[in-house]
């Protein structure tokens, strides 16, 4: 529970998962005195408790952790140091001069000050109006992600025969989890010709318990008045219009739908904070600033992570740098070196880079390539006909992000750089 509330904080940060808490936790470890988190959920930690399954961890704590563990260890960390966080509360609106609205049933309505912001509201799943089934609106259509939290939170199951529409990580896991909970799962179908998700929940998920998945299909319609009694699959074409005659029907009483992930970025927006049309989410320089000062953001808010850890570290450079703006540490003034999406590449974060934060955090370029390539390929970063870095990969594919760590004996070319095209290759 907070305490009694501040009017001016060095340092708020809107949302509690992974992202909000690294960064809440990094800008009081950094020197900002008084930190709020505020989130809508009745605890910290966001999506991370309801994610029972494991994989988290092992790259920031050398163990594999189920979610709810990971989350534990920033909660005790973020509590220890001396955190203020609001629950049960919505933020309604943040302001270029970095005001904050917010209301909840704890503390009514709130206008509060702060110095610097960090934005971490993570993501939300696309829904079925979002895709345009059509068909009627029985019971028994849900996002994978709701699923999940009725399984593995309230404890119960939402049918008992299923279909998946898309192969995104948690329709994956759920097609485990339930199939764990003695459902059956007739299949998964994926529009695209290619995984969407990371080829280990494939193996894990769906290999290991014989569920098939059926690539270029989708589903057509949904059949049942009030509860979902079978759905039409078909397959499509390259431009993604039905097959004529590959229709099929499903008999099923439920159908999840795991067909991406949006940044939640409604009250970035409210700020004035530019964002990027491929990802949906703020354009970002390396310490994780958008365009408006003070304002930061973290996490899922920026692009969608593969992998917890990752989210956790935005977070970390997103608090330092907070920390580092509210006590009037920043350059007003930097002038960047943009990086731009070259061959097969569909965008890069950061956006940008201020050559005289180089030596302050490690630079991570992360991507993600517009078609898989199976092949061995080379990842490159130049800057016109000059290789500043590159990093030889087994394959890509538009599921699973690529990374490229800029090392210190790449600094020099970058700070004369006048932008950095990322692009892959074949050998």
């Amino acid at each position: 529970m907070a305490k009694q509330l501040k009017s001016q904080y060095d340092v708020i940060v809107v949302g509690a998962g992974p992202g909000g808490l690294a960064a809440a936790i990094s800008a009081k470890k950094n020197g900002a005195d008084d930190v709020l988190m505020i989130d809508r959920d009745l605890e910290l930690g966001g999506i991370l408790l309801q994610c029972i399954h494991n994989g988290f961890g092992v790259d920031t704590f050398k163990e594999d952790l189920p979610g709810p563990s990971y989350a534990q260890r920033f909660i005790k960390e973020a509590q220890g140091v001396g955190i203020d966080y609001l629950l049960d509360s919505m933020v309604l609106d943040v302001t270029s001069g970095r005001k904050v609205f917010v209301t909840g049933t704890r503390g009514g309505f709130k206008e509060l000050q702060a110095r610097a912001i960090v934005i971490a509201m993570g993501c939300r799943e696309r829904t079925r109006a979002q895709i345009g089934i059509p068909g009627p609106r029985p019971a028994g259509v849900y996002t994978a992600g709701l699923a999940q939290r009725w399984v593995n939170v309230e404890g119960y199951m939402p049918g008992k025969r299923f279909v998946i529409l898309g192969s995104g990580d948690i329709g994956m896991i759920m097609a485990r989890r339930l199939t764990f909970e003695g459902a059956k799962v007739e299949r998964v179908l994926e529009v695209m010709p290619y995984l969407t998700g990371l080829s280990r929940n494939y193996v894990q998920c769906l290999m290991d318990f014989d569920i098939p998945l059926q690539l270029r299909h989708t589903v057509k319609r949904i059949i049942g008045k009030d509860r979902v009694k079978a759905v039409e699959a078909v397959q499509v074409d390259d431009r993604w219009r039905p097959v004529p005659g590959t229709g099929e029907m499903i008999p099923c009483d439920t159908l999840l739908l795991s067909v991406g992930l949006i940044p939640e970025n409604e009250l970035s927006q409210k700020a004035g904070v530019i964002l990027d049309p491929m990802t949906n989410g703020p354009f970002v320089d390396d310490g994780f600033a958008t365009n408006i000062p003070g304002v930061f953001a973290a996490g899922n808010v920026v692009h969608v992570y593969d992998l917890v850890d990752w989210v956790t570290k935005t977070g970390l450079t997103a608090g330092r740098r907070a920390a580092m703006f509210a006590q009037g540490h920043c350059n007003e003034n930097p002038v960047f070196v943009p990086t731009a999406a070259g061959e097969n590449i569909r965008y890069v974060v950061p956006h940008r880079i201020d050559p005289e934060t180089l030596t302050q955090d490690t630079i991570m370029l992360q991507m993600r390539v517009t078609q898989p390539m199976e092949e061995a390929v080379l990842v490159r970063v130049t800057d016109g006909d000059t290789l500043i870095a590159k990093k030889r990969e087994r394959y890509v594919r538009p599921g699973e992000m690529v990374s490229l760590k800029l090392r210190e004996r790449d600094y020099d070319s970058v700070r004369h750089a006048k932008e950095l095209r990322v692009s892959v290759a074949p050998l």
